[in-house]
């Protein structure tokens, strides 16, 4: 499993312009399977990814990311082993 981590690090109107083309990229990954949860971070500087397929699949993917392509954000990958999972949520162990 993996928490990708966005930190912006361009202006407010440099992430509003890219946006909506990263939102795009967002639905299409969710369709490919690659991420099972996303949001914004709190503040809103940034944004968090949670995948489950293996590192070469998210990294192919991530590589396409508008705020990667145009440079909007910075990207922090933190790989876990889910070991214990709240009912409903069984999906996610390891």
């Amino acid at each position: 499993m993996f928490v990708v981590s966005l930190t912006y690090k361009v202006p407010d109107e440099i992430v509003d312009f890219h946006r909506p083309a990263h939102m795009d990229w967002v639905k299409e990954a969710f369709d490919a399977g690659t991420f099972v949860a996303s949001g914004r971070r709190v503040p809103a500087i940034g944004g968090v990814l949670l995948s489950n397929v293996d590192r070469a699949a998210l990294d192919a993917s991530l590589a396409t990311d508008p705020f990667y392509v145009n440079g909007v954000a910075d990207f922090e990958i933190i790989e876990f082993t889910v070991t214990t999972a709240s009912e409903g949520f069984e999906n996610l162990l390891d």
